[in-house]
């Protein structure tokens, strides 16, 4: 699913994206701009906002009122139905999911020698699959940092 997230969202927007979702967040992104890119790539807005969601014609938004980012999530995953866990193994997605947490990027599948370079070497010795963003060139692997996220997440829902 793909989202825009408003500049009081960034956690949110990472959390979103950390599942696997689009999410275009941007922190000083105009409402003019936010609106029509909402509108032009037929992203549903995601708000605190109580004004942007009274613009006319605006159809596909959440208007969220907790300041917590974890509650924040679990409103959205039950307003658009999204399922945060992968059924064959029960974990949640961020490393399979394919978005870069910092930059919206699809991640891309790197050999353990390519992450050689770039990764701890505790984690090259005892993590794979590695990914990586094309874009800003940050690595992603399964660890504990992914069973954190899931518990929280069974945890909310």
């Amino acid at each position: 699913m793909k989202f825009i997230a408003d500049s009081m969202l960034g956690r949110l927007a990472r959390w979103l994206r950390l599942l696997g979702h689009d999410v275009v967040y941007h922190i000083h992104l105009e409402d003019s701009l936010l609106l029509r890119i909402a509108r032009e790539e037929e992203r549903a807005l995601l708000t605190r906002d109580t004004r942007l969601v009274q613009v006319r014609g605006l159809k596909n938004f959440l208007l969220l009122r907790d300041n917590n980012p974890f509650v924040q999530l679990k409103e959205v995953i039950e307003e658009f139905g999204l399922s945060p866990f992968d059924k064959s193994c029960g974990m949640s997605i961020p490393i399979s999911g394919g978005r870069c947490s910092i930059c919206n990027t699809a991640l891309e599948d790197v050999s353990k020698e390519q992450a050689k370079a770039g990764v701890p070497k505790y984690v090259f010795d005892t993590a794979a699959p590695f990914r990586r963003c094309p874009e800003c060139k940050k690595f992603y692997w399964k660890g504990t940092h992914q069973q954190r996220f899931a518990k929280k997440l069974r945890e909310i829902l």
